[in-house]
Protein backbone atom coordinates (compact mmCIF):
# COMPACT_ATOMS: atom_id res chain seq x y z
CA UNK A 1 0.00 0.00 0.00
CA UNK A 2 1.50 3.11 -0.72
CA UNK A 3 1.03 6.19 1.71
CA UNK A 4 -0.08 9.44 0.74
CA UNK A 5 -0.28 13.42 2.76
CA UNK A 6 0.17 17.06 1.75
CA UNK A 7 3.04 18.70 3.79
CA UNK A 8 2.84 22.63 3.24
CA UNK A 9 6.26 23.99 3.39
CA UNK A 10 7.98 27.78 3.41
CA UNK A 11 8.02 27.16 -0.46
CA UNK A 12 4.52 25.40 -1.54
CA UNK A 13 2.79 22.57 -0.56
CA UNK A 14 4.14 19.36 -1.34
CA UNK A 15 2.70 15.88 -2.02
CA UNK A 16 4.72 12.70 0.07
CA UNK A 17 4.44 8.92 -0.45
CA UNK A 18 5.46 6.13 1.61
CA UNK A 19 5.64 2.35 1.35
CA UNK A 20 6.66 -0.06 3.68
CA UNK A 21 8.28 2.36 6.47
CA UNK A 22 9.99 4.18 3.86
CA UNK A 23 10.11 7.54 2.05
CA UNK A 24 9.43 7.05 -1.67
CA UNK A 25 8.82 10.42 -3.06
CA UNK A 26 8.57 14.27 -1.66
CA UNK A 27 7.14 16.76 -4.56
CA UNK A 28 6.27 20.47 -5.01
CA UNK A 29 2.68 19.70 -6.18
CA UNK A 30 2.14 20.58 -9.88
CA UNK A 31 6.23 20.34 -10.27
CA UNK A 32 7.48 18.79 -13.51
CA UNK A 33 7.06 15.08 -13.09
CA UNK A 34 4.58 14.99 -10.59
CA UNK A 35 3.48 11.55 -10.60
CA UNK A 36 0.51 10.82 -12.56
CA UNK A 37 -0.87 7.67 -11.07
CA UNK A 38 -1.63 8.50 -7.33
CA UNK A 39 -5.35 7.73 -7.49
CA UNK A 40 -4.71 4.47 -5.02
CA UNK A 41 -2.53 5.72 -2.67
CA UNK A 42 -4.47 5.84 0.52
CA UNK A 43 -4.21 9.38 2.30
CA UNK A 44 -2.87 8.84 6.09
CA UNK A 45 -1.76 11.83 7.38
CA UNK A 46 -0.59 10.34 10.59
CA UNK A 47 1.90 7.55 8.97
CA UNK A 48 4.94 7.37 11.03
CA UNK A 49 7.45 8.54 7.83
CA UNK A 50 5.26 11.60 7.67
CA UNK A 51 5.34 12.60 11.08
CA UNK A 52 9.16 12.55 10.92
CA UNK A 53 9.72 14.05 7.65
CA UNK A 54 7.72 16.53 8.67
CA UNK A 55 10.16 17.71 11.51
CA UNK A 56 12.61 17.33 9.39
CA UNK A 57 11.35 19.65 6.72
CA UNK A 58 10.70 21.97 9.64
CA UNK A 59 14.05 22.01 10.78
CA UNK A 60 15.09 22.02 7.49
CA UNK A 61 12.56 25.50 6.53
CA UNK A 62 14.42 26.95 10.26
CA UNK A 63 17.49 27.23 8.42
CA UNK A 64 19.30 24.24 9.83
CA UNK A 65 20.96 21.26 8.51
CA UNK A 66 19.16 18.31 10.15
CA UNK A 67 20.57 14.68 9.96
CA UNK A 68 18.52 12.70 7.81
CA UNK A 69 16.60 10.30 9.80
CA UNK A 70 14.35 8.62 7.68
CA UNK A 71 14.38 5.59 5.61
CA UNK A 72 13.96 6.65 2.00
CA UNK A 73 13.17 4.44 -0.75
CA UNK A 74 13.10 5.95 -4.24
CA UNK A 75 12.01 4.43 -7.15
CA UNK A 76 14.13 4.21 -10.51
CA UNK A 77 16.57 2.73 -12.41
CA UNK A 78 20.06 1.66 -11.21
CA UNK A 79 21.98 4.29 -12.97
CA UNK A 80 18.98 7.38 -11.79
CA UNK A 81 19.78 5.70 -7.92
CA UNK A 82 23.67 5.58 -8.37
CA UNK A 83 23.35 9.69 -9.30
CA UNK A 84 20.90 10.18 -6.28
CA UNK A 85 23.69 8.18 -4.34
CA UNK A 86 26.02 11.00 -5.28
CA UNK A 87 23.50 13.63 -4.79
CA UNK A 88 23.07 12.49 -1.33
CA UNK A 89 26.43 13.27 -0.27
CA UNK A 90 26.47 17.25 -1.54
CA UNK A 91 27.02 19.15 1.96
CA UNK A 92 24.50 21.82 2.56
CA UNK A 93 25.05 24.88 0.85
CA UNK A 94 27.57 23.47 -1.24
CA UNK A 95 26.65 22.80 -5.24
CA UNK A 96 28.12 20.65 -7.76
CA UNK A 97 27.64 20.18 -11.69
CA UNK A 98 26.18 17.85 -13.93
CA UNK A 99 30.08 17.43 -15.34
CA UNK A 100 31.55 16.65 -12.20
CA UNK A 101 28.69 13.77 -11.23
CA UNK A 102 29.02 12.35 -14.58
CA UNK A 103 33.04 12.35 -14.05
CA UNK A 104 32.50 10.60 -10.79
CA UNK A 105 30.27 8.05 -12.35
CA UNK A 106 32.73 7.25 -15.07
CA UNK A 107 35.02 6.93 -12.34
CA UNK A 108 32.78 4.04 -10.25
CA UNK A 109 31.92 2.30 -13.06
CA UNK A 110 35.15 2.38 -14.87
CA UNK A 111 34.31 4.48 -17.93
CA UNK A 112 36.44 6.66 -19.60
CA UNK A 113 33.37 9.46 -19.66
CA UNK A 114 30.13 9.72 -19.14
CA UNK A 115 27.35 11.96 -20.45
CA UNK A 116 26.04 15.01 -18.59
CA UNK A 117 23.31 15.29 -20.20
CA UNK A 118 21.98 11.48 -18.87
CA UNK A 119 23.19 13.07 -15.73
CA UNK A 120 21.06 15.82 -16.01
CA UNK A 121 18.06 13.50 -16.70
CA UNK A 122 18.48 11.36 -13.80
CA UNK A 123 18.65 14.30 -11.65
CA UNK A 124 15.36 15.83 -13.28
CA UNK A 125 13.24 12.31 -12.10
CA UNK A 126 14.70 12.55 -8.55
CA UNK A 127 11.60 11.64 -6.69
CA UNK A 128 12.52 12.67 -3.31
CA UNK A 129 12.90 16.58 -3.46
CA UNK A 130 15.04 18.65 -1.17
CA UNK A 131 15.91 15.40 1.24
CA UNK A 132 17.64 14.05 -2.28
CA UNK A 133 19.62 17.46 -3.14
CA UNK A 134 19.01 17.51 -6.46
CA UNK A 135 18.65 21.69 -5.96
CA UNK A 136 22.59 21.39 -5.20
CA UNK A 137 23.56 20.76 -8.98
CA UNK A 138 24.34 23.42 -11.27
CA UNK A 139 25.17 23.96 -15.06
CA UNK A 140 29.26 24.03 -15.45
CA UNK A 141 28.99 27.61 -15.70
CA UNK A 142 27.53 28.34 -12.15
CA UNK A 143 24.05 28.64 -13.88
CA UNK A 144 20.78 27.98 -11.69
CA UNK A 145 19.78 25.39 -14.51
CA UNK A 146 17.10 23.01 -14.18
CA UNK A 147 14.49 22.45 -11.47
CA UNK A 148 11.28 20.23 -11.47
CA UNK A 149 10.12 22.03 -8.81
CA UNK A 150 10.77 25.38 -10.99
CA UNK A 151 14.23 27.71 -10.90
CA UNK A 152 12.82 30.34 -8.02
CA UNK A 153 12.40 27.44 -5.60
CA UNK A 154 15.70 26.05 -6.33
CA UNK A 155 17.32 29.40 -5.67
CA UNK A 156 15.52 29.76 -2.18
CA UNK A 157 16.68 26.47 -1.30
CA UNK A 158 19.96 27.46 -1.86
CA UNK A 159 19.80 30.50 -0.24
CA UNK A 160 18.40 29.33 2.52
CA UNK A 161 21.50 27.01 3.05
CA UNK A 162 24.04 29.73 2.88
CA UNK A 163 21.91 31.39 5.49
CA UNK A 164 19.63 34.04 3.83
CA UNK A 165 16.05 34.13 4.78
CA UNK A 166 13.91 32.28 2.59
CA UNK A 167 11.85 34.76 0.32
CA UNK A 168 10.71 35.33 -3.26
CA UNK A 169 9.03 37.89 -4.62
CA UNK A 170 5.57 38.20 -6.76
CA UNK A 171 7.57 37.63 -9.70
CA UNK A 172 9.00 34.02 -8.20
CA UNK A 173 12.61 35.42 -7.98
Amino acid sequence: MIYTCTIDTALGAMTASAENGALTGLWFIGQKYYPSKTGTWAEEFNYAVFETLRLWLEEYFSGNHPMLNLKIEPQGTPFQKAVWDILLKIPSGQVTTYGEIAKKLAIMQGLSSMSAQAVGGAVGHNPISILIPCHRVIGSNGSLTGYAGGIDKKKALLQLEHGKPLFIDENGN
